[in-house]
């Protein structure tokens, strides 16, 4: 019996040990040294240099010609310029917000048909290029689109009313009717997350809708209307196919002086000073944003 027992210890040895007489185990092959971190971060950093980040300097160095900038900035078409760019962004980006607010809230709390298929049309929306929403508006209110064609049929006068799409207001007009899905999106994804018990509680005390908004729905939104403001602010002031399709021939912006600059008159340096006015504007606008908003902890 003990015989029998030493040689099934011989034939199946403890886990871990090798049997007597048997050669030893292979040595594990080490792997090489582990990539330091920080190199993960070139190929990222090199790609943004080459695609971005060497244009611009391209462009800042073509604008440091020198008096370049002293003749710019001094000009009366750059202040134009500048001081259209500004109005019209603040104007839009204030539209956006009251337009995109109400449509938000008509979709999240007030039920109709087709409301789940209108919120899912706003991501859609969101992909269509600027000038589409343009070229719709010309349709329309063109000097020849379809209210001018009924005008036209109706009064039996040689030409329609309506010739405020090369105005300022026909750019106005068409960047808040492009830019309001990007204030709704993040609207939406709020009032989704909002707890539907605060605003039956408030109604079972008796406030009326437009109390419930200012006091429950709207301290609930400041965030996402701030993102979405600042996110439309940033991208009116950068905006170049709106105005150049309404064909708005009277209003330049900063982004129309840089095309303006390089393509009609051939002065590269001076359209390179206002593009670099231009991104200092919407880096400046953005860093106040990031400030503001982890203050207020958005």
């Amino acid at each position: 019996m003990a015989s029998r027992a030493t040689g099934l210890k011989e034939r199946n040895p403890a886990p871990g040990i090798a049997p007597t007489g048997s050669a030893p185990a292979a040595p594990v092959p080490t792997t090489a040294a582990a990539i330091p971190a920080w190199a993960w971060s070139v190929p990222p950093v090199a790609v943004l240099a080459l695609v971005f980040l060497y244009p611009l300097g391209l462009v800042v160095r073509e604008s440091l010609a020198p008096g370049t900038y002293a003749e710019v900035l001094g000009s009366a078409s750059f202040h134009d310029a500048l001081g259209t760019t500004v109005w019209l962004a603040v104007a839009a980006t204030v539209g956006c917000l009251v337009l995109g607010f109400v449509l938000a809230l008509v979709i999240a709390f007030v039920p109709f048909p087709g409301g789940k298929a209108v919120s899912k049309f706003i991501d859609v929306f969101l992909s269509f290029p600027s000038f589409l929403i343009t070229l719709a508006l010309l349709f329309l209110y063109g000097s020849v689109g379809m209210a001018n064609g009924i005008w036209t049929d109706v009064t039996g006068d040689p030409e329609g009313p309506f010739r405020f799409l090369t105005t300022p207001w026909g750019v106005l007009l068409a960047e808040i009717t492009y830019f309001t899905p990007f204030v709704m999106r993040p609207l939406l994804a709020a009032f989704s997350q909002m707890e539907t018990a605060q605003l039956e509680v408030a109604s079972s005390l008796g406030a009326r809708p437009l109390r419930i908004v200012r006091q429950v729905i709207l301290p609930e939104a400041l965030p996402a209307l701030a993102a979405g403001g600042s996110l439309v602010l940033v991208l009116c002031l950068n905006e170049f196919g709106i105005v150049l399709f309404t064909g708005a021939k009277g209003v330049t912006t900063l982004p129309m002086l840089v095309y303006s600059k390089a393509i009609l008159e051939s002065d590269y340096a001076a359209a390179c000073v206002v593009a670099v006015v231009n991104v200092a504007l919407s880096v400046g606008l953005y860093v106040l944003y990031r400030g503001v908003s982890r203050r207020a902890g958005a």
